[in-house]
């Protein structure tokens, strides 16, 4: 699968993050394992791992924090419903570019959340 391939690849780049954005005929559980799957298939062990996503427009993201041979690796996965498996971009980003990636879709996702106080919770961690 070409989406499994450019991802292990794009793991092995440089920067900390490795932001994959991608079509999915799956919903956000079944993406989020997929996702964790290529990674530990690639040699890498999951850390951490979250999913945000929204009802109202069918996209989501997924966080998966990740280390291999001492090295640590953010997989940031943002993904939108589609009829299949589409790869559309892989970059590897340095900390800041990927923090700032990361910050702008959970607000993007979360903004018509955010009286919720565990959403609150979880944008004040990240």
């Amino acid at each position: 699968m070409k989406l499994k391939e450019e991802i292990v690849k794009g793991l092995e780049g440089e920067g900390l993050w490795t932001v994959v954005t991608f079509k999915t005929p799956h919903g956000p559980a079944r993406t989020m394992d997929t996702l964790v799957q290529i990674a530990e298939e690639g040699g890498w062990q999951v850390t951490f791992k979250a999913n945000w996503w929204t009802a109202d427009i069918p996209y989501g993201l997924v966080r998966i924090d990740l280390k291999k041979d001492g090295r640590e690796k953010i997989l940031l996965g943002k993904w939108i419903l589609g009829s299949s498996v589409e790869l559309l971009k892989v970059e590897n980003m340095p900390l800041e570019k990927g923090r700032d990636e990361f910050f702008r879709m959970v607000d993007s996702i979360t903004s018509t959340l955010i009286h919720d106080p565990v959403i609150r919770t979880m944008r004040e961690q990240y």
